[in-house]
C-alpha cells in the first residue's frame, strides 16, 4: 500500500478581526488589574530608604500601584489587553454564536 503524501489543512485558532469596544474595555480594565498586582508585589521590594515602611506605606502602596498600573496600560505598550481581546474573541464559533450557547 502506499500513502500519498497530501497538504495539511489547518484550521486557523481565530478569526482575525477588530475587536469592538466592550471587548476592549473589559480586555484594559483586565490589563490594569493584572499590573497594579504586578507592581505593587515589584513596590514590596523596594528600599525607599528613611521614608519607607510602616503602616502607613502599606496602606497606601496599593493606591500608587494602581496609579502605576493606570499610566502603564494607558500607553498600550504592553499589549496585554490587546492580547486578551484576541483570546475573548477566539471564543466565538464559526457562525458567529457564542461557544456553548446553542443555537434553537
Amino acid at each position: 500500500m502506499e500513502i500519498m503524501p497530501t497538504a495539511l489543512s489547518l484550521k486557523p485558532l481565530a478569526k482575525t478581526r477588530e475587536a469592538d469596544p466592550e471587548t476592549m474595555k473589559t480586555a484594559k480594565k483586565f490589563e490594569e488589574m493584572f499590573l497594579a498586582q504586578t507592581v505593587d508585589e515589584m513596590l514590596k521590594s523596594v528600599d525607599i530608604g528613611a521614608f519607607g515602611g510602616g503602616h502607613a506605606e502599606e496602606t497606601w502602596r496599593s493606591f500608587l500601584a494602581r496609579a502605576y498600573a493606570e499610566q502603564i496600560a494607558d500607553q498600550d505598550s504592553t499589549g496585554i489587553a490587546t492580547s486578551v481581546a484576541r483570546a475573548i474573541g477566539a471564543y466565538g464559533d464559526t457562525d458567529g454564536t457564542r461557544t456553548g450557547q446553542g443555537t434553537a
